[in-house]
């Protein structure tokens, strides 16, 4: 460890995250750790500084992780792109094409349920909006969106009895559908805020992704009173854009811009409006069955478990693939793994196993085909693999054979 980090980390975080920075006329020496794995800050000794004798330049890299927005990567639900295709070719861009800049994969844009990373979506957002020059980018995919894009968080909004209750349960539950996304809801005695926060906006703005955010909450609220509400007012953070009129136009109201937030404020009669669509019995049964799933944040090991499961049931699992879904390097995957106790290999044969029982319980489905979706070289690989995993060949348990006891595990033919 380089002496003097955790002094930097704790007499300046409050700086950092207050965005005030202290820049250095010349850099002498630059520090790194190894698991951050990037430059802390820079230094040269100066006299003056505090009494320390050294004046620093702060990375972005450092503000972020002071500021507590470098962590674990968020991961979102592809749903969110569902018509990122469609807007794309609408402003002249090749949706195909963009996905690759980004190293977002291609097959997220038909399984809405494929988690994605959250930095890789801001990164497409706001590159599309620069090479087409539709600064309402992100407005153009919430315009197209709605409820059905946010899957059991959308289902149980909808079921809510008031509009109250809807927007309570939307912020109660956003995260399992993003994971970087927060709602925080504030009442007075007329105004009801609905302030968004998106996890990592500092210390450059992901414009796209908070129009693209605060625009679904905004259709999302529409769609329970109808196309006719209003908010009473909304508020942007960043400035103003060229074409105002856009926002007031897609808002319905008075947008300001340079604001403390992201916010949307409606009346608090607003939120007594009664849902006549809903069903409580229904809203109960979707709440605890969120509830039941419901978990801390995800490790690495779950998220690239996760990742793994989805990857292999549509044939095509290496650890790259993951990485591009996490928005990583397949190096970081395997440090974070081994950090955890566990490797890629090992989720990787965990899942096959999973998945390999229910794909030979058809008599008529081809080995070779079953060896090719779990990433096996060969039908041959993937019999030796099942004979070590499940202490029987792939013939003997399509026929009913159950080893009394489970063998040892054998190191898996890794498609990494």
């Amino acid at each position: 460890m380089f002496p003097g980090i955790i002094p930097i980390q704790q007499c300046l975080g409050q700086m950092i995250r207050d965005g005030r920075g202290l820049i250095a006329p010349g850099v002498m020496s630059t520090a790194f750790t190894p698991v951050l794995r990037f430059p802390l800050c820079m230094f040269r000794h100066v006299p003056g500084f505090d009494g320390t004798g050294q004046k620093l330049y702060i990375s972005g890299h450092l503000r972020e992780w002071l500021a507590g927005t470098v962590c674990m990567t968020d991961l979102i639900r592809s749903a969110g792109l569902s018509y990122y295709p469609e807007v794309a070719r609408s402003v002249g861009l090749d949706p195909k094409q963009m996905m690759r800049k980004v190293r977002l994969p291609l097959t997220c844009l038909d399984k809405p349920d494929t988690p994605i990373a959250v930095t890789g979506l801001r990164r497409l957002l706001e590159l599309s909006a620069q090479m087409s020059g539709a600064e309402d980018f992100g407005l153009r995919l919430a315009e197209r969106g709605g409820l059905t894009n946010f899957g059991a968080v959308g289902l149980i909004v909808r079921e809510q009895a008031t509009v109250g209750e809807a927007i309570e349960a939307f912020s109660r539950f956003i995260h399992i559908h993003h994971d970087g996304m927060r709602l925080d809801v504030a009442r007075n005695k007329q105004t009801v805020t609905v302030a968004l926060h998106l996890r990592g906006r500092q210390p450059s703005a992901p414009r796209q992704s908070i129009d693209m955010a605060l625009g679904s909450v905004h259709r999302i609220i529409q769609s329970l009173f109808g196309h006719d509400w209003r908010p009473q007012e909304v508020h942007l953070h960043y400035p103003p854009p060229h074409d105002r009129k856009r926002y007031r136009d897609f808002f319905g109201c008075r947008v300001t811009f340079n604001a403390e937030d992201d916010a949307i404020l409606l009346s608090v009669h607003d939120m007594e409006r009664r849902i006549p669509s809903a069903h409580p019995l229904i809203a109960s049964y979707l709440r605890k069955r969120i509830e039941a799933i419901e978990t801390r944040p995800a490790s690495w090991e779950e998220k690239v478990d996760e990742v793994v499961r989805l990857l292999l049931a549509g044939g095509d699992c290496t650890v790259e693939r993951v990485a591009e879904h996490l928005a990583c390097t397949r190096r970081t995957i395997h440090r974070h793994l081994a950090a955890s106790g566990t490797s890629f290999s090992a989720i990787l044969d965990t899942q096959r196993a999973d998945l390999v029982v229910k794909l030979i319980d058809d008599p008529g489905r081809p080995l070779a085909d079953i060896a090719a979706q779990l990433g096996f070289s060969a039908q041959s690989a993937m019999a030796r693999w099942f004979r070590g995993r499940f202490g029987c060949t792939i013939t003997a348990w399509r026929k009913g054979v159950r080893p009394l006891a489970k063998p040892a595990d054998v190191p898996s033919a890794s498609a990494a």
